[in-house]
């Protein structure tokens, strides 16, 4: 049976090194290769791989955000590749979490493999460790705030960074995000995303609409208890809160 397996870097020649090195095993199939976590997160979610090399240090989408993307259920057996990262090395070193310094040699990578067929021998499957989900669960405590949105269109994954969302709309058990003159539909409800977005930055200021505070051009009084916020846009959002509550948050916020 092959290990089905992923690779996921942003530097091409790190990518291309470690498929040279993998190609020479038997037993291991590359699947995908993939130079950012966006095309990452859409290729397991596609192809369910067995075995997945990840690069921890790429922009805009690192390896563990790529993982916490994933259903924790079916999350493959992971190898981290990093640059010399100490924090890191000392979080997989402590539980026994298979990494590979960059460059990846063919004795480390050796190792590395027959560990995995080891313990894919031992559980008849390449079960998560308990000790992936815990690096996990201890990572979204550390960073509680979200910064990007994943939105799915039948088989579409769509990254949306939070800080190009100008403002959400509440739509029954789905939101509208609004995004210069593109919008996204995600299906989650106001209360759940509200308390997910950086407080800092998002405020909700009707039942129906967050707004992103850096988009607000103007607040505008229209008649006694109803107050208008104008975004850089142009567009009018009307608001329940006060005037006062959203100009403490721009100040403070």
């Amino acid at each position: 049976m092959k290990l089905r397996t992923i690779i996921v870097d942003d530097e091409p020649l790190a990518l291309q090194r470690l498929k040279r090195l993998l190609g020479g095993e038997p037993d291991v199939e590359i699947i995908a290769e993939c130079e950012n976590g966006a095309t990452a997160v859409a290729a397991i979610d596609l192809y369910h791989p067995d075995l997945l090399f990840l690069d921890i240090q790429m922009p805009e989408m690192d390896g563990f955000e790529v993982l916490q993307e994933l259903d924790p259920k079916r999350l493959p057996a992971v190898v981290f590749v990093t640059g010399y990262d100490e924090y890191a090395v000392r979080a997989f070193e402590a539980r026994a979490l298979d990494y590979i310094l960059k460059p990846a040699t063919r004795q480390r990578l050796a190792e590395t493999l027959n560990r995995v067929r080891e313990r894919h021998a031992a559980t008849k499957g390449l079960a998560v460790p308990k000790e992936l989900l815990e690096l996990l669960a201890e990572r979204k405590v550390a960073t509680p705030y979200i910064r990007r949105l994943s939105v799915r269109t039948n088989n579409r994954l769509t990254f949306v960074p939070v800080d190009e969302v100008d403002w959400i709309e509440a739509a029954g058990n789905y939101v509208v995000l609004h995004t210069g003159r593109t919008t996204h539909i995600l299906r989650q409800k106001m209360r759940e995303l509200q308390a997910q977005l950086p407080p800092e930055t998002f405020l909700r200021v009707s039942r129906s609409a967050i707004l992103n505070l850096r988009r607000v051009k103007e607040l505008q009084a229209v008649t006694p208890g109803e107050n208008v916020a104008i975004l850089t846009d142009g567009q009018r959002i009307p608001m329940t809160c006060t005037i006062h509550e959203v100009e403490e948050q721009l100040r403070f916020g």
